[in-house]
Parts: C-alpha cells; structure tokens; sequence
C-alpha cells in the first residue's frame, strides 16, 4: 500500500480530492441559487410593499432591544422547563420498563400517560391547562400563567422525553442487565449502574432535538398571558401596523436555536462515526 510523503494511502488521498470537489460544487450551486433569488424577488411586483412591511429597517432598530429583552423571559422557562422535563421523563421510562408483575399499574400508566400527551398538540395543552387550572380560583402565586403555562410544557415534552429514554434502555442488550444480576447486584442497582448512564448517552442527541423544539414552543405561553418575545413582537405590530417586529423574533430565534441543531447534527454524526 503505497503512502505519500504526508503518509496518506492512494486511497486517503482520493477521499480527500472527492470530498473537496463535493464542497466545491456545493458551495457554487448555494451561491447560484442564492443570487438568483437576489436578483428575481425584487423584480417582483409587490416587493415594495412587502419590503415595507416585513423588512422595515427603522422598526427593526426600534423594537430590536425590547424583543431581544422579552426573549430572555422565553430563555428562562425553557431554563427552569428542562431539569423538569428530563426527570419526569426519566421517572416515566423507568415507569414503563418495570418487570415485577405486581407493579403492572405503574408500568401502565406510563404507557397512558405517553400516549395521551403525545396525542394532543401542544396548544391544546396550554390552552386547558393555562386557563382551566386558574379559573378554579386559587390565590397568587398558584393563578400564575407562567406557573401553569411551564407545567404544560413539562407534562407535554416529558411524555417524547420518555420515550427517548425508554429506546435508549431497551437498546441496551438484556445480557449486560443478566451479568449485573449475576455480580449480585440488584434490579434497580443493574438499572441505575449499568443500564442506564449506557442508555443516556446513546440518546444525548436525540434529545438535543427534543430540547430545539422546546426552545421554539415556549413561544406557545403567549397565549395564556406571558409577556415573551412572541407576544411582544404582537404588540409592536399592532402599534406600528408593521410586520417586522415578527420576522426581528423569527431571527432571535434563529440565532439560538441554528447552533444548537448544528450541535445535535455533529453528536449524532460523532454517534454513527463511533458505532460504524
């Protein structure tokens, strides 16, 4: 096998070449289509109303700050939202994957549970759970909409939570739990020791995605009353009849969310790398 003086093989060597040529031509059919649309979309009829109302460079500079701020209010639920959602579906998983017939009722719950918040979208949720809870009179702080509107989220994600985690379990052969018990560890200690940090690991990026989906559905808690970049950018519209202030949080939450599903792409990628 011949090596060239950087001691890569012929073969290395063409990968290379290959992959260069790929980049290439990606790179000159993005930026074709990318000047096409430059050059086309301002020919079209209405682009100056459309621009006007959507891509307003004076309201963008206006409303930026204030949407930037009522973003952070989005970045906190999601922030206490998490911890929430990974423990309640963690406790869901465990709920569905227990072998002791006497605990039947809880495994089938948990197959009750995913099943019902997993049917039935995610506004519905916010909706019942945001205006029903409150409207049995309770005092503040319990009437909070932020209160309410965090709970149907964390009930809702934890049920695709907990699915992902259940895979990840159940990816794990049943001879590594067998060995665990014949080292005289116990079934929950075979669980907490063996199964499951191999188990969390597989599905770090699939619950990445999980997390991106979050990020955008706080948006959702608009309706029931928090004042977050969603309902901030409504209200801009509604006082500088523009649009803009809808496409400025379109970007905010880009720049969030972008990065992060290049990272979930790059572990799972690092996954199949691993596992090939």
């Amino acid at each position: 096998m011949s090596v060239n003086s950087k001691g890569l093989t012929r073969r290395q060597v063409f990968e290379q070449k290959l992959k260069r040529r790929s980049i290439f031509l990606a790179a000159i059919s993005t930026s074709a289509v990318f000047l096409a649309l430059v050059a086309l979309i301002p020919m079209a009829p209405g682009w100056e109303k459309v621009k006007q109302s959507f891509f307003n460079w004076d309201v963008m500079v206006k409303t930026f700050p204030k949407l930037l701020s009522a973003f952070l209010m989005d970045v906190a639920i999601f922030a206490w939202s998490v911890p929430l959602i990974a423990a309640l579906g963690l406790a869901i998983a465990l709920a569905r994957d227990v072998r002791n017939p006497a605990l039947y009722p809880l495994r089938m719950f948990g197959a009750l549970y995913t099943d019902i918040f997993r049917g039935v979208p995610v506004v519905l949720v916010v909706y019942l759970v945001g205006f029903g809870i409150p409207g049995l009179g309770l005092q503040r702080p319990f009437n909070s909409p932020y209160l309410w509107g965090t709970v149907a989220l964390v009930v809702t994600y934890a049920a695709y939570v907990a699915e992902i985690f259940r895979a990840g379990i159940e990816s794990i052969h049943q001879s590594q739990r067998n060995a665990a018990l014949s080292l005289g560890l116990s079934p929950s200690d075979s669980m907490r020791f063996v199964v499951l940090p191999q188990a969390i690991r597989r599905v770090i990026p699939a619950q990445m995605n999980i997390l991106i989906a979050l990020q955008k559905d706080v948006a959702l808690l608009s309706f029931i009353g928090p004042v977050e970049i969603f309902r901030q950018a409504g209200v801009f519209k509604s006082l500088l009849a523009n649009f803009t202030p809808y496409v400025v949080a379109a970007a905010i939450f880009l720049i969030v969310t972008i990065p992060a599903t290049r990272l979930a792409d790059h572990l799972i990628s690092k996954q199949n790398r691993a596992r090939s």
